[in-house]
């Protein structure tokens, strides 16, 4: 298979695959993008700043051409965002879990380089190597240490090609790992002390790192890896209809991805999703008059779109294609209920004392009784 090529600036055919990548996805956008942009560039960017935000946050070209929004949220943090790219210091986006921090990271790699690919996972196994570089051992034991036995990571890859480079939960990441980033973010160079020699980054080059501090197994960053980000803290969606929007622009587009033959979810059904969740993260009704306990999930917008979208399959292969009460009831008991002592008895207490009370959500009352899962 040949490499895919970078910073691609036209529309090219696009293979069926369950999950294109932001720059494939949406070639013609970023195209179009590219041909109306006469503001200044930073050196090896695809796109101007104000074309950048504009990819991300949506609007209509000079053109007519429509670019859809990627990212519901206050242009002023995308502006910072993208700011902060065009400087010498590297992006970190924090937040809890579900803020579309992984997912902004993609679209600002792709409208930034044209690639999105030159990805770091961080998990508690992450090696230093994933982050530095690595050694094809066949060759190593064969020739010694030389160029052609090194194995290039994805940072060292967009430090020598000057692109951007993503660090997704930089936090999972044991701490010797993580300070593996200093010397590449304070020094522009990565030393490579076996062949004598050391990468330096090209202009273009910068990293865009994720965090969270809510789930557990996060490793806090030290104090001399935080200086050399700028952070940008995620909020959850300031209002209902705000995440309202958020999830059924998501559901629909999944929905055509993975090809279900079912309507998207009526807007009754995703607000109503919807409200659970905030009345649950939040502790109280929407009204404010009944105070709730808290489970211990997150319950993020990223589970409100995984809930629908997984009703959208049950009615569409198991119901007549219109997603019901009965169809999401299974999907919110299983976002809720992490914890099966703690957390059914929270999910329990909401349900005879606000989903019951509600006249017009007497069905997602009987549905969720219905399942075995919950504990009476």
């Amino acid at each position: 298979m040949s490499p895919r090529p970078a910073g691609r600036t036209t529309a090219v055919p696009i293979p069926e695959v369950l999950r294109p990548h932001a720059e494939d996805q949406y070639a013609a956008e970023l195209a179009a993008l590219d041909a109306a942009d006469d503001r200044q560039r930073p050196p090896a960017w695809r796109l101007s700043p104000w074309a950048v935000v504009t990819y991300v946050l949506g609007g209509t070209l000079p053109d007519g051409t429509v670019v859809t929004p990627k990212y519901v949220g206050a242009r002023r943090l995308v502006e910072v965002a993208v700011a902060t790219l065009a400087t010498d210091r590297a992006l970190l986006l924090l937040g809890s879990p579900g803020t579309a921090k992984t997912w902004l990271s993609e679209h600002l790699a792709a409208a930034v380089s044209g690639d999105s690919t030159l990805l770091v996972q961080g998990t508690a196994g992450t090696s230093e190597e994933s982050v530095r570089y690595g050694w094809n051992y066949a060759r190593l034991i064969a020739e010694g240490p030389s160029e052609q036995a090194l194995v290039a990571s994805p940072v060292m890859t967009a430090m020598r090609e000057g692109r951007v480079a993503r660090v997704e939960e930089l936090t999972r990441m044991p701490a010797e790992v993580q300070d593996a980033l200093i010397t590449v973010l304070s020094e522009k160079t990565l030393p490579v002390p076996e062949l004598g020699t050391e990468v330096q980054a090209m202009p273009g080059f910068t990293i865009i790192a994720t965090a969270n501090d809510r789930d557990k197994g996060v490793n806090d960053m030290s104090s001399a890896l935080k200086r050399r980000f700028n952070t940008v803290v995620l909020p959850l969606p300031a209002s209902e209809d705000a995440e309202v929007q958020i999830v059924t622009a998501r559901v629909a587009q999944l929905g055509r991805a993975l090809q279900l033959p079912a309507e998207p979810p009526a807007l009754t059904e995703v607000r109503r999703v919807v409200q659970v969740f905030r009345e649950l993260r939040s502790g109280v009704t929407a009204d404010g008059r009944t105070a709730l306990k808290v489970p211990s999930a997150t319950l993020s917008t990223a589970e409100a779109i995984s809930v629908l979208t997984n009703g959208m399959t049950l009615a569409a292969h198991f119901g007549d294609g219109a997603v019901s009460a009965a169809d999401v009831a299974a999907g919110l008991v299983g976002a809720v209920v992490k914890d099966p002592v703690q957390d059914a008895v929270v999910w329990n207490e909401y349900l005879e004392a606000v989903v019951k009370e509600r006249k017009d959500w007497r069905d997602l009352y009987r549905a969720c009784r219905d399942l075995d899962v919950v504990v009476q």
